[in-house]
């Protein structure tokens, strides 16, 4: 595996562990790059599922299509008769789509998602290890996203 740098990162390509930030422009066509040592972590999948974030921030969330499987197999286990899970499923699979990535990392995604979190000309990727969060650079230092207040707490609550 390559990083962006270029140097050898042996022993994690495929691992789905996303870190770093990475801010990129779109081009002319709207695409963003995904940075290649982010391709290589996403396994075999050439794509991502792209999600409006679910606790409504103002992001959109990039899931590789085996993280995407885990999530869709706890839906699973909701019968069909269970109305808020219909409902959760219905609305974010209706907003969410499969992005693949050319031969140059570039994704295109579509322009209701992006108008939805106010993305424009730059975006900054956010690694979230097994996701990756899309954000206006702007929006991103207004929300905090990345302000390490509290940050012993909230480790302290998910047992790091």
């Amino acid at each position: 595996m390559q990083t962006e740098g270029g140097g050898s990162v042996p022993g994690v390509a495929g691992q789905g562990i996303f870190v770093g930030t990475f801010v990129h422009s779109f081009d002319g066509k709207r695409r963003i790059t995904i940075p290649s040592v982010w391709r290589a972590q996403a396994g075999r999948s050439a794509s991502f599922y792209v999600l409006p974030d679910v606790h409504e921030e103002a992001c959109l969330c990039l899931f590789p299509a085996e993280e995407m499987l885990r999530h869709i197999e706890k839906l699973r286990h909701h019968s069909l008769a269970d109305r808020r899970a219909r409902h959760f499923a219905r609305v974010l699979g209706s907003q969410s789509e499969l992005v693949p990535w050319d031969t140059q990392g570039r994704i295109r995604i579509k322009d209701d998602l992006l108008a939805q979190v106010g993305l424009t000309d730059t975006a900054a990727l956010v690694g979230v290890f097994q996701w990756i969060e899309v954000w206006s650079p702007e929006k991103l230092k207004m929300a905090g996203a990345t302000d390490r207040t509290g940050l012993g707490d909230a480790a302290q609550y998910v047992g790091f």
